[in-house]
């Protein structure tokens, strides 16, 4: 969960978006309390970390609808607050356990399985190869000929005297490794001292990967793997974005967009699940925020909420709605999104600052009088949120993100959670 302080600067963060969009500033004691009720709300074991499996993301967009119309917003889909699309997604409903040896691992803190993981279940002998064993193809091909009917364990730590072109080269074969689908054998474990990060897929890799980062760990002692990984490949799931709107009081045919996506990872397994609580609880509470104030203070121009789903799995829910608009986007004012909204001890970074260098210099001014934020960052153009899809279509947008305090991105150190 997000600190007070956090909830604090995210309340000011939304001042300042309210600032960009040339509106008055609210009074925001009660919208602290208010985005803190969500992020707990959103990041809670009933919704399952917000993904594609036991109902997570139906849950959260039953819930977003459920403010929206609560705060009095229209719903923008003939009457719905929903717009349905369609994805494939790989989710991990039932068993996931690792055993190696005797000891059986710690799901989400001693190792992750790759999203694209298929299924498997059963008792491996297992190979263990070096990194710098496995720079050429031949290497490969005996690699993988020696471990068929076997679990391969790389350890992943590059050697001091690795070059970068050995890098690049030991660099694909492990990427053969993972997906190569004319290489045969059983699965693949990878042994690293990065931070173990996750991620959604929509489609099942060619065999099971895991990533091992466990303390005191030592991959040539290890001779057995004890595995049971429940995989389910969802080719024709819908969710949802959820869409509303506050019409204008002076230019209702012209519109402001604020959007945030909802959606996060899910589960791994029947009990752990993460929340993201930045990624991104706190946009959505800060969406839903600017939907509260509007919906008693309509602006001149037309407020068009909308919470994606889909994110996470490549942008997919903002893709369905530039594709099949419930509004004409060329009477799109501006765009603001907001992902990762959750912290902003050293200030925020706005996405497009470069592209609409007016609009970033009137934040920039607003700050300093306000005294908001400790800096308004600029940044270039970058597709890694939601809206990129707009912006692609012509749509000025800006995509706000903020800086310092925790740096929980898919991190399971602070954002993994087992349900009770």
């Amino acid at each position: 969960m997000l600190a007070k302080s956090n909830y604090t600067h995210t309340t000011k963060i939304l001042v300042t978006g309210l600032l960009c969009l040339f509106t008055i500033i609210p009074t925001y004691a009660q919208g602290i309390d208010y985005a803190r009720g969500v992020v707990k709300k959103l990041t809670s074991p009933a919704f399952k970390g917000r993904g594609y499996a036991m109902d997570g993301a139906k849950k959260a967009s039953v819930y977003i609808a459920d403010e929206f119309k609560k705060d009095g917003l229209s719903p923008l889909n003939a009457g719905s607050y929903f717009q349905e699309y369609q994805l494939s997604a790989n989710i991990f409903p039932g068993v996931v356990s690792v055993k190696l040896d005797e000891e059986k691992l710690v799901t989400a803190a001693d190792y992750l399985i790759s999203a694209s993981s298929p299924s498997i279940k059963g008792k491996f002998d297992v190979v263990t190869i070096s990194r710098a064993l496995l720079h050429t193809e031949a290497q490969l091909l005996e690699l993988t000929a020696r471990a068929k009917s076997s679990f391969i364990l790389l350890d992943n730590r590059p050697a001091q005297d690795e070059t970068s072109a050995v890098a690049e080269l030991i660099n694909e074969n492990v990427s053969r490794l993972k997906n190569d689908e004319t290489l045969h054998f059983k699965g693949l474990m990878i042994f690293t001292t990065d931070k173990l990060t996750w991620t959604s897929y929509t489609y099942q890799s060619a065999r099971p990967v895991i990533t091992i980062n466990k303390k005191d760990f030592d991959p040539q002692h290890v001779r057995t793997i004890t595995v049971q990984i429940d995989a389910m490949l969802l080719p024709d799931f819908h969710p949802s974005n959820v869409v509303a709107m506050v019409k204008g009081t002076v230019v209702p045919d012209s519109m402001l967009l604020i959007t945030a996506h909802y959606d996060h990872l899910g589960m791994m397994g029947k009990k752990v699940y993460f929340p993201g609580a930045n990624d991104n609880a706190s946009g959505t509470a800060f969406l839903l925020s600017m939907a509260k104030y509007y919906g008693s203070h309509p602006g001149k121009y037309t407020m068009v909420f909308i919470a994606f789903s889909g994110e996470e799995i490549g942008m997919l829910g903002s893709q369905a709605f530039v594709d099949n608009p419930l509004i004409d986007l060329k009477k799109i004012k501006f765009l603001t999104n907001f992902d990762m909204a959750g912290t902003g001890e050293e200030g925020i970074r706005v996405v497009n600052g470069t592209v609409y260098k007016d609009r970033f210099n009137q934040l920039v001014q607003l700050n300093d009088e306000y005294k908001l934020l400790a800096k308004v960052d600029i940044r270039g153009e970058s597709c890694n949120s939601d809206h990129c899809r707009f912006y692609q279509r012509g749509v000025p947008s800006f995509f706000i993100y903020t800086q310092g305090g925790i740096k929980a991105y898919h991190d399971i150190t602070t954002e993994r959670r087992h349900c009770p």
